[in-house]
Parts: structure tokens; C-alpha cells; sequence
């Protein structure tokens, strides 16, 4: 019997190549869902059920007919929709985690601020607010930016080295609040840049250095300044830093200009004795460098640059060494007078700050102040070989076998090098409270040169790096222990191991046409320079072994200023 209604197909059995394996058998209800090719989705469509966020006419992406997330085109500068700068992430936090740094606070600010400009930005950690601020919302950017690069002229002018001026810096906008900072500092040139958040624009701000002076009592109380800003135990809001900072400016120098006069003169004469010279040869090259100095004072007061200065500064002592030489006395030696003139000249501190920036990775900086010393050496060389090639016309008898003449006064040299210490620093505008410690340290550094160049027999280059380590070492550990800078306690401590002798017969031989020998001694100076600015520095590292690390980067040892490896 056949079905009415069905027809030859309907009664026709499908084979099974016919079906497909995902069909439902026969008898089931379940709806069959269309092939995926009828509804095209992208990836990134919305799911079902999820209503996207409407666009206002000014909303992030949106332009101004606004619309939907999918029918709306964006920059991919656009910060997203959930992003509220004033409701920014305190930090960003990388894929790779951030190591764990403790910056403790028993450490001086000075180590810990190193210790963050020698990490990579990624890995710093957020800052503290250690100073409130008048304004709720937050720290008054231009107003803070301007008092870090008044601080930073402050310690640039008066010889501090570069990176511890970048640490100073670091130091004051950190402590008011402002993390994303980045202090840059070249010769003449301060400049920071605070990013407020990673999506705004960043301010920056720059100020040149236009004057240098020697002044350590004013760098010393910026120090303090510094200190007391990043001190949880001292409010110091804008308005104070600011009166501080001007008062700093206004003070006067703690030493008139005849206290300054006679303190050159004690310094050279206390040098002339250094190296051999007699009570006569003492005051001898005291008057000429008195003189010399009331010269310099002279000329620049008419606005003459300091290369003149030096060079006119450098004429009196050779002068009066020239007219012993001429008076034929044998009782005195002018070798020595000349050499007590020069070691009131020579400019140790911009030599010891070059060296220092260049071995710290500031390069910039470091060939500015070689360049600078550079010149002020050639000034002091012009000087001294304009009056030699005088006398040397005028029949006098210059001796260059004088440095050979042996001179072993051990006691009288102790004390003639912690006077010339003391001198100098007078002369660098040293706070009373210091004068005492650099004068020690000045005559321990000529202890450990003389047991080491004149009873061991080393070589004067070596036993004066030596000595100059130590200096950098009692430096760094004085200063550490006052919270000051090290500078009052370095500079004028390598007084004694100034190439004062070396510069003088380097200078004898050119002026007489003997260029090897000449050469020769004034090599030797440069290598005895060099050698004091190493050592200081080396020392100066060497004191923080003996301090706690002001953080533990992953409990690894501290980075070193090196930012390369080489490659």
C-alpha cells in the first residue's frame, strides 16, 4: 500500500553517502542552527548580552557626531575610557616585576639619591612625599622645579661635581612629591623634566650658570637645606626653602679680603718650606704671592677673564725668585720661592671635580672642567716663562739641579704641611668648624707620601695616589659624619701633594731650550695630577664599603656610576 501523499522521492531510502554525519537522525526536534558563513562577527565584537558604553560628543575616540566603541576610529594615543589622570596608578608595574629596593633611612641622602639615578627608571620606586604642600590637589610643579635648579646652581657654581648635584636635585623634587623628575647637568647648564603621568605632557624647565665662586661655608649650608627637605623630621614648606635659600645667597663670606690676602701668603710660604726653603725663603715667597694675589684681585675687578688673572697672579713669585738668583746669595734657594707661588696657583679643585665627573660617566662636564684647567695652567705657564726668559736675559743663574739637593726636615715639613692645609682653606671659604679636621688630614696625607716616595723609596706618582686615596677616605667618612659635602674636607688637604716642584723645573727647562728635560718634569706634573684626582675618588668609593647600602636591589651588591659595560 502507498501513501497518498507522499511522492516517488519521499518513498525512494537515502543512501548513507547521501546524509550527512552531523545530521540529526529522524524523529528529533532539535533546532538546527544556520551555517556559520550567514553571520559574519569580528573577533572583537561585544558578546551577547553585553551593552557597550555610550560615547559622549568629546568621549575618548569619539569625535564630535560620538557613536559606539565599534563604529568610532581612535588614536592610539588616546588614553582609554577608565583612565582619569588625577586617579592615575601610583607606579608602573612591568611584566617582569619590579625587585624589591629599601631605602633606609639611617643612610645619608646623598647615598640614597645616588642609588636611585644609578638604577633604570623602571626599577625605581615610587616616591614619598616626605614635605606637605599649601595646595591639596598636590605640589605646585613650575614653583618646585624652580627651587631644585636654584640649588643646583648654588652646588655647580661653587665646584660640586656633577653627580652630586644630579643627587641633590633628585633629592628636593622627590621629597615634594615629584616622581617621573629627570635632573640633567652639564658644565653651565641645569636642567630637569617632570612627566606629571605617562599619558601628559612633561615640564621642563633649565637654568645656566653664568658665575663660579669658591665658597664651601654656602655649599655647606645648601647641604644642610638639602638634608632638612629630605628629613621626615623637618617640615620645610616652598615658602621656607625659598627664604633659606636666600638668605644662602645674601650671606657674606666668612673671611674679608686681607684675611684672604694673608692666607696666599702663608700657603705659599708654607710650600717654599715644603720643599727645602729656609725663614728668609719663607717670607720671600709670602710677599710675592700677596702680591700676585692683590694683582689677580685687580684685574678682576676690571673685568679681565681668569686666564689673564692667573697669568699676572704667576709673574710676582717668579719675579722674586728671578731677583735672588740675581743678588748671587747662596744662603737661599729661588727654586723654592718659585714653587711656593705656584702651589698658591695651581687649581687642584677644578681638577680634582674634572677627574671625578669623567670617572663617574659624566663626560660632558668632566672635558669642560679638564678644558678649564687646561687653561688656567697655560695662563699660570705664560706667566712664569715670560719672567724666567726676563731673568735668564739678565745674566741670572737658574739652577735645575736645585730638586736633587736632598731635603729631609720631617717635623718641619709635618708642620709646614698642615699650615699650607690650614691656608687653604681659608682661602676656599671653609667654615671655622672644619678648618681644624682638613688641616689634620693635610698632614697625615704628607706623612703617608714622605714614608712612602722618601723613606720607602716608591715612586713619587704612586705613594702620592696613596696618599690622596686616604684623603678621599677621611673626606668622605668626615663628610658622612657631618651630613656635609666631602669637598671642605678633600680639597684642601691635597694642598701638600700639589706638582709644584715638577711644574717649576718643567717650566726652567722650556724657558732655557732644553724641551726634553722640560718636558719630561712637566709630564711628571701631569702624572702626579692625575694621580691625586684618582686617588681621591678611588678613596672616596672605597670610604662607602665601610657604610651600610642604602638599598638592596634584588639583593644584589650597589651598581656601580659605570652606566655600560663597554658594548
Amino acid at each position: 500500500m502507498v501513501a497518498e501523499s507522499g511522492g516517488p522521492e519521499d518513498q525512494k531510502p537515502q543512501s548513507d553517502e547521501a546524509r550527512s554525519a552531523f545530521a540529526p537522525p529522524a524523529g528529533t526536534m532539535h533546532p538546527v542552527s544556520p551555517p556559520e558563513e550567514d553571520h559574519p562577527t569580528s573577533e572583537f565584537a561585544l558578546p551577547t548580552g553585553v551593552q557597550p558604553e555610550p560615547s559622549g560628543p568629546a568621549g575618548p575616540g569619539g569625535g564630535p557626531g560620538g557613536g559606539s566603541n565599534s563604529d568610532t576610529l581612535s588614536s592610539a594615543f588616546t588614553p582609554p575610557s577608565t583612565y582619569r589622570a588625577q586617579q592615575s596608578p601610583p607606579a608602573f608595574t612591568p611584566a617582569q616585576g619590579i625587585p624589591m629596593v629599601k631605602l633606609t633611612k639611617e643612610a645619608p641622602w646623598q647615598d640614597r639619591m645616588r642609588t636611585m639615578l644609578r638604577m633604570p627608571v623602571t626599577e625605581r620606586p615610587a616616591a614619598e612625599s616626605i614635605q606637605r604642600t599649601d595646595d591639596e590637589t598636590g605640589p605646585a610643579v613650575p614653583r618646585v622645579l624652580d627651587l631644585t635648579l636654584r640649588i643646583g646652581e648654588l652646588l655647580l657654581a661653587g665646584g660640586e661635581g656633577a653627580e652630586d648635584v644630579e643627587a641633590a636635585m633628585f633629592a628636593v623634587t622627590r621629597s615634594y612629591g615629584l616622581d617621573r623628575s629627570e635632573p640633567t647637568v652639564t658644565f653651565t647648564l641645569l636642567s630637569i623634566s617632570h612627566q606629571p603621568s605617562l599619558v601628559d605632557d612633561p615640564v621642563t624647565a633649565s637654568r645656566t650658570v653664568r658665575r663660579r665662586g669658591t665658597d664651601y661655608t654656602r655649599l655647606a649650608a645648601v647641604f644642610r637645606l638639602v638634608d632638612d627637605i629630605t628629613s621626615t623630621d623637618t617640615e620645610v614648606s616652598l615658602e621656607e626653602a625659598y627664604r633659606r635659600l636666600a638668605e644662602i645667597r645674601r650671606n657674606r663670606h666668612p673671611y674679608p679680603g686681607w684675611v684672604l690676602t694673608a692666607a696666599a701668603g702663608l700657603l705659599a710660604g708654607s710650600a717654599s718650606v715644603l720643599v727645602g726653603g729656609g725663614f728668609l725663603v719663607f717670607l720671600v715667597a709670602a710677599a710675592g704671592a700677596m702680591l700676585g694675589d692683590r694683582l689677580a684681585w685687580l684685574c678682576a675687578g676690571r673685568g679681565l677673564p681668569e686666564f689673564y688673572q692667573f697669568t699676572v697672579a704667576a709673574m710676582p713669585p717668579a719675579a722674586m725668585g728671578v731677583a735672588l738668583t740675581l743678588t748671587h746669595s747662596t744662603d737661599v734657594r729661588p727654586s723654592a720661592v718659585i714653587t711656593g707661588g705656584l702651589f698658591a696657583l695651581l687649581p687642584g679643585r677644578a681638577l680634582v671635580a674634572g677627574v671625578q665627573d669623567g670617572l663617574t660617566g659624566y663626560y660632558i662636564t668632566a672635558s669642560a672642567r679638564l678644558l678649564e684647567v687646561m687653561y688656567f695652567f697655560i695662563g699660570i705657564v705664560a706667566g712664569v716663562l715670560i719672567v724666567l726668559y726676563l731673568g735668564l736675559q739678565l745674566g741670572a743663574q737658574l739652577n735645575p739641579e736645585a730638586r736633587f739637593t736632598p731635603y729631609d726636615e720631617p717635623v718641619v715639613q709635618i708642620l709646614a704641611s698642615m699650615a699650607l692645609s690650614l691656608a687653604f682653606a681659608v682661602l676656599l671659604q671653609q667654615e671655622r668648624s672644619t678648618v681644624l679636621a682638613v688641616t689634620l688630614n693635610g698632614g697625615v696625607a704628607w706623612i703617608i707620601f714622605g714614608a712612602m716616595a722618601r723613606t720607602g723609596g716608591i715612586s713619587p706618582v704612586a705613594a702620592t695616589a696613596v696618599a690622596a686615596g686616604l684623603v678621599g677616605l677621611f673626606g668622605q667618612l668626615f663628610s658622612r659624619y657631618r651630613f656635609h659635602s666631602s669637598l671642605p674636607y678633600i680639597t684642601a688637604a691635597i694642598g701638600p701633594l700639589l706638582p709644584g716642584s715638577a711644574t717649576y723645573f718643567g717650566l726652567l727647562g722650556v724657558a732655557q731650550n732644553e724641551l726634553v728635560t722640560g718636558l719630561t718634569s712637566l709630564s711628571t706634573a701631569v702624572a702626579t695630577a692625575l694621580a691625586i684626582a684618582i686617588g681621591v675618588n678611588l678613596g672616596s668609593e672605597i670610604s662607602r664599603l665601610f657604610m651600610g647600602l642604602p638599598g638592596a636591589i634584588g639583593g644584589a651588591s650597589r651598581r656601580a656610576a659605570k652606566r655600560t659595560r663597554g658594548f
